[in-house]
């Protein structure tokens, strides 16, 4: 016989915040149009129930691929999200997740209990539903803060990028309209994690070298527990 207990029992459920990097170089964030109340057909972060006899991170990725058909990513757990009010159906709480992919390589298709599925500019979002408004601002506040002791986006970009594409990246996530350009590029090379495979061809101007990102030594650097390397590398002025 199941154990019971003379507690209340909170429903859980799980949210995820999709970045991605269209080819105008605007930063975006998937979301669902819901087809059910509370909140039916507006807009709001994919998620769900968690089952009970699933992970947390599982039913992440169960939800994501149900409501957007995007599979195969790495998602990465944010903050838990538990106001009493949170949601009308009653004591709900979120467990939320965040990704970056490339939005070439995840081609999205609303399916499950979404009427639709699009990707949007953060600085262009419709009202969003439960308190996802909240939760999406923490995951940008994240992603800037993580972005400067850590080498990430990389999944935005193309396998093979220019550093002036890079620092573009960076320029985005961090909303600033310009960094340093001498500064930005002699510490994320000092970092050792980029590596140079060729210059750019059919192009009028000087050819820029190309780099992708090598994510052995990042890995190895890791594993060596050498993270001020790290942290110097990204930690530019702005």
């Amino acid at each position: 016989m199941p154990y019971t207990y003379d507690y209340p029992r909170p429903a859980v459920t799980v949210d995820c915040v999709i970045f991605g990097l269209d080819e105008s170089n605007s930063l975006k964030v998937l979301l669902v149009q819901r087809a059910q109340e509370p909140f039916q057909r507006q807009w709001a972060l994919p998620g769900g129930f968690v089952e009970m006899d699933e992970d947390l991170e599982e039913a992440a990725l169960r939800e994501l691929e149900e409501e957007t058909g995007v599979r195969d990513v790495f998602i990465e757990q944010l903050y838990t999200f538990g106001h009493p009010g949170r949601d009308p159906r009653g004591r709900v709480i979120s467990i939320a997740y965040y990704a970056l992919v490339n939005l070439a390589a995840h081609p999205v298709q609303a399916a499950s209990d979404a009427d639709g599925a699009d990707w949007f500019a953060i600085d262009q979002l419709p009202e969003l539903g439960f308190d996802h408004g909240t939760i999406l601002e923490v995951a940008i506040a994240r992603l800037r803060a993580k972005v400067r002791y850590q080498p990430i986006g990389f999944e935005l970009l193309p396998e093979v990028f220019t550093l002036s594409q890079l620092q573009e990246l960076y320029e985005i996530i961090l909303g600033v309209p310009r960094l340093n350009k001498r500064n930005f590029r002699s510490r994320i090379l000092r970092m050792g994690v980029l590596r140079e495979v060729g210059k750019q061809e059919g192009v009028a101007h000087r050819p820029a070298t190309l780099y992708s990102f090598d994510k052995d030594k990042y890995e190895e650097l890791v594993k060596n527990r050498a993270p001020e390397l790290l942290r110097r590398g990204v930690d530019f002025e702005i």
